[in-house]
C-alpha cells in the first residue's frame, strides 16, 4: 500500500503541466535521435543535456530519462526498415526484423516492436517501484567502505564484460580516472594535471566528455561507413497489423523478454544490449517457432525489444538507490544530478521523494506517449531516413557545438570535445570502448572521496575494507568478476589463434 501510495503521488507529480510537456519532448527528441543511423541513446542524453540545465530537477530528470527509453525504442525502426540500428541494442532486432521487412511485413515488425516495448517498459517500472525503496533502506547501513566497494564493483563490472576485452575495459576505466582528477583538489585545494590550462581549473566538464565520446566519434564513424542516404523499405499500410497468430505468439516472448531485461538492467554496469541479447538466446532455445528463427518472426522482434525497454527503466535502480550506473547512459544522469546539487544514493528516495516517484510514474506516461505517438508517425520517420547523410551530418555536428559552447561561452570547450571525438574514434579503431571510460570520469572523484574518508576513519589501516562484511563480499565479488574477465579474455584469444592456425594447416590442403 505504500508503494501504491507512493506511486500515485508521483502520477499526480508528473501529471503537472510543466512535466507533462518535457516528458513529451524527451520521449520525441529521443525517438527522432534514436531513429538516425549509428547516434545511440548516449549520444542523445548527451546532446540534450545543456537544455536541461535551466529546468527544475524533476522535470529535467523527467526529460532525460524520456530522451533515454524514446532513443532506444526509436533505434528499433532503422534495423527493421533499413538493417542499420539506431541503438547497440537494436542490432538484436535486425536479426529478424529486417527479415519480416524483406517479407513486405515491416508494419508488424514495427507494430510489434511498439507493443513489446510498453510491454516491457511496464514491467521495468513495476520492479523498479517494488525493489527501489527495499534496497535503498539496505544501502542506508552503508558507510564510506562500502560506497568504494560497491563503485568498484560497478567500474571492474563494467570493464569485465567490455567487447574489447577485460584489459582493455579496465584500461578505459584507469584512463577515466585519470581525466576525472584534472582540476582543483577539492581535499587540498591544489591544482592537479591542468598542465597550465586556466580553463581546466574546473576540470573537464561531463557534457564535454560525453559529446565527444559518444557524439562526434559516432559521427565520425558514420561518416566513414555511409556514403549516401538511406534507401528505406516501403511500408504497406493495409498489411500493418499483426495477425491472430501473431498476436497469440506476442504475451510469452514480452513476459520473458521483460524478465531478463528487468534483472539484468538492474545490474551495475550491464546494459540494454546483453540484456537484449540474452533474452533472444534464450528465446530462440525455448520459443514454439524456434526453428524459423532467423528467417523473419514476430517473437524474435518482440524479446529483444521487451528486454531493451525494461532493462532501460530498472538501470535507474542502482543509479538512484546506490549512486551506480545501470548502464552507461546513467553515467551521465549521475552527473546531471550533482549538477542540480543532488547526491544519488539511499537517501535520494528520503530527501527527494517527489523526483523519484515523479520518475518513476512519467515511465509509464512516456511509455504511453511513445505507443500512441510512434504508430502514426512511422511514415515520418521513414522519410526521415531517406535524407542524405550529407545533410544530416553538418546539422548534428552544428547542435553538439552549440550544446558545448553554452556550458562556459568556451571557445576551448568545443576544441576539447573534437579532440575528445577524434581520440575516441581511434580508440574504437583499436577496439577501446569508451563506455568504461565515462563510468571512471564519473564514478572516479566519488570513489577517491570514498576512500579518503575510509582511510581517515580507520587512521590509514587498508584492512578496514575487509573487516567489515558488506564491503569484503563486494571486493571479493570484484576480485571473481577481474580474474573471470582476464580468463576470458585470454581464452578467447588462444581459441582465435588456434583456429587462426588450423586455417593455415589446411589452406595447403586445399
Amino acid at each position: 500500500m505504500d508503494i501504491l501510495t507512493s506511486f500515485g503521488h508521483g502520477l499526480l507529480v508528473v501529471l503537472e503541466p510543466a512535466n507533462l510537456m518535457y516528458c513529451f519532448i524527451g520521449v520525441f527528441l529521443g525517438t527522432f535521435i534514436g531513429v538516425l543511423p549509428g547516434i545511440g541513446s548516449m549520444a542523445a542524453i548527451a546532446m540534450i543535456l545543456p537544455l536541461t540545465f535551466y529546468l527544475d530537477p524533476t522535470p529535467a530528470l523527467v526529460m532525460i530519462a524520456g530522451v533515454f527509453y524514446g532513443a532506444e525504442y526509436g533505434g528499433s525502426t532503422a534495423s527493421i526498415l533499413m538493417n542499420v540500428p539506431g541503438t547497440p541494442a537494436a542490432s538484436i532486432t535486425a536479426i529478424e526484423g529486417y527479415q519480416l521487412a524483406k517479407k513486405g511485413r515491416a508494419g508488424v515488425a514495427l507494430f510489434s516492436t511498439a507493443i513489446a516495448s510498453f510491454g516491457g517498459g511496464m514491467i521495468g517500472m513495476v520492479v523498479i517501484a517494488v525493489l527501489s525503496p527495499s534496497l535503498a533502506q539496505l544501502a542506508l547501513s552503508f558507510g564510506p567502505p562500502e560506497y568504494f566497494a560497491v563503485i568498484l564493483l560497478g567500474l571492474i563490472a563494467a570493464s569485465a564484460v567490455s567487447n574489447g576485452g577485460a584489459l582493455k575495459g579496465i584500461a578505459m576505466v584507469v584512463t577515466g580516472l585519470m581525466l576525472g582528477t584534472i582540476g582543483v583538489d577539492l581535499t587540498t585545494g591544489e591544482l592537479r594535471f591542468t598542465m597550465g590550462i586556466p580553463e581546466l581549473r574546473d576540470g573537464v566538464h561531463i557534457v564535454v566528455v560525453a559529446m565527444g565520446l559518444f557524439g562526434v566519434t559516432e559521427l565520425i564513424a558514420s561518416i566513414r561507413s555511409n556514403s549516401g542516404g538511406g534507401v528505406a523499405q516501403k511500408l504497406d499500410y493495409n498489411n500493418f497489423y499483426p495477425s491472430k497468430e501473431d498476436w497469440k505468439s506476442l504475451p510469452g516472448p514480452i513476459l520473458r523478454g521483460g524478465a531478463i531485461g528487468s534483472f539484468i538492467g538492474a545490474l551495475p554496469g550491464t546494459g540494454q544490449t546483453i540484456a537484449a541479447a540474452l533474452a533472444y538466446a534464450l528465446e530462440k532455445r525455448v520459443s514454439p517457432q524456434r526453428a524459423k528463427f532467423g528467417t523473419g518472426v514476430v517473437p524474435g522482434v518482440a524479446v529483444p525489444e521487451a528486454a531493451n525497454n525494461s532493462a532501460t527503466q530498472t538501470a535507474f535502480i542502482p543509479t538512484l538507490t546506490l549512486g551506480v550506473p545501470g548502464s552507461p547512459p546513467m553515467a551521465i544522469v549521475i552527473g546531471a544530478l550533482m549538477i542540480y546539487g543532488i547526491t544519488p544514493g539511499p537517501r535520494l528516495l528520503v530527501e527527494e521523494p517527489d523526483m523519484f516517484w515523479g520518475l518513476v510514474a512519467s515511465f509509464l506516461v512516456g511509455n504511453i506517449m511513445l505507443l500512441v505517438l510512434n504508430l502514426p508517425l512511422i511514415g515520418m520517420w521513414v522519410r526521415l531516413l531517406r535524407i542524405p547523410y550529407k545533410y544530416m551530418y553538418p546539422t548534428i555536428i552544428v547542435l553538439i557545438c552549440m550544446g558545448v559552447y553554452s556550458l562556459n561561452n568556451n571557445v576551448f570547450d568545443v576544441w576539447l570535445t573534437l579532440v575528445i571525438g577524434a581520440a575516441g574514434y581511434v580508440m574504437r579503431l583499436y577496439r577501446f570502448e569508451p563506455a568504461p571510460l565515462l563510468l571512471g570520469f564519473v564514478l572516479g572523484p566519488l570513489m577517491e572521496e570514498q576512500l579518503r574518508r575510509s582511510m581517515l576513519l580507520s587512521r590509514g589501516d587498508p584492512m578496514v575494507f575487509l573487516e567489515r562484511p558488506i564491503s569484503a563480499t563486494l571486493i571479493g565479488i570484484t576480485f571473481a568478476i577481474a580474474v573471470y574477465g582476464i580468463y576470458s579474455t585470454h581464452r578467447n584469444r588462444r581459441l582465435a589463434r588456434t583456429a587462426a592456425e588450423q586455417t593455415q594447416l589446411e589452406e595447403p590442403k586445399t
